[in-house]
């Protein structure tokens, strides 16, 4: 685990795990969302699965969700109280406008969670799987939109990059150490 104060509050913390996101006791998870909210592959799968047949009922009404936007649901079975749907880009080549788009549904992300009252919040590698964004520029893009929609979210203490295996661990770590101010 890699944990690092955020931007001027020794108490908030990003954190980078390697971590089952479905599994985490936090106020809120990240869905890593298609734009209809359905059950999906990898991230939504899992967060499908673990949560329950009544996650798909309650998105239905949310659907769709343009990519770069989010929404929140109930977190049902789940350990976290609220689910927050992120729909990312499909890359394109890097051509498409995927980096603002992805930016985009990082500080939505953070945005909707804070709305709802969260205090703390885990993200998975949004696009980065079946979607085929580059890790390695995943990385740095998600960090920085994080800290920079943070300053607008004052009552999260807490994010946290969940993910699934090592090499995008130490991609997400290495990418928080960058984003952070110095003396931060």
């Amino acid at each position: 685990m890699t944990g690092l104060a955020a931007r001027g509050s020794p108490t908030r913390r990003i954190e980078v795990v390697r971590a089952d996101i479905t599994r985490l006791e936090l106020d809120a998870i990240v869905n890593a969302a298609n734009e209809a909210l359905a059950r999906g592959g990898g991230v939504c799968g899992a967060i499908h699965r673990a949560a329950g047949p009544e996650l798909a009922e309650a998105c239905r009404p949310l659907a769709p969700c343009p990519t770069g936007e989010a929404r929140v649901t109930p977190g049902f079975a789940l350990k976290a109280k609220w689910i927050v749907h992120a729909v990312g880009p499909v890359w394109r080549g890097g051509g498409a406008g995927e980096e603002a788009l992805l930016a985009s549904c990082y500080r939505k992300a953070l945005a909707a969670a804070h709305a709802a009252g969260a205090r703390s919040i885990a993200y998975p590698a949004i696009s980065t799987g079946i979607y085929g964004f580059p890790v390695e520029r995943a990385a740095p893009i998600a960090a920085r939109a994080v800290l920079e929609a943070w300053q607008e979210c004052p009552g999260i203490e807490r994010v946290v990059f969940a993910c699934f295996g090592e090499a995008d661990r130490e991609a997400y770590a290495l990418a928080a150490a960058a984003a952070q101010p110095p003396g931060a």
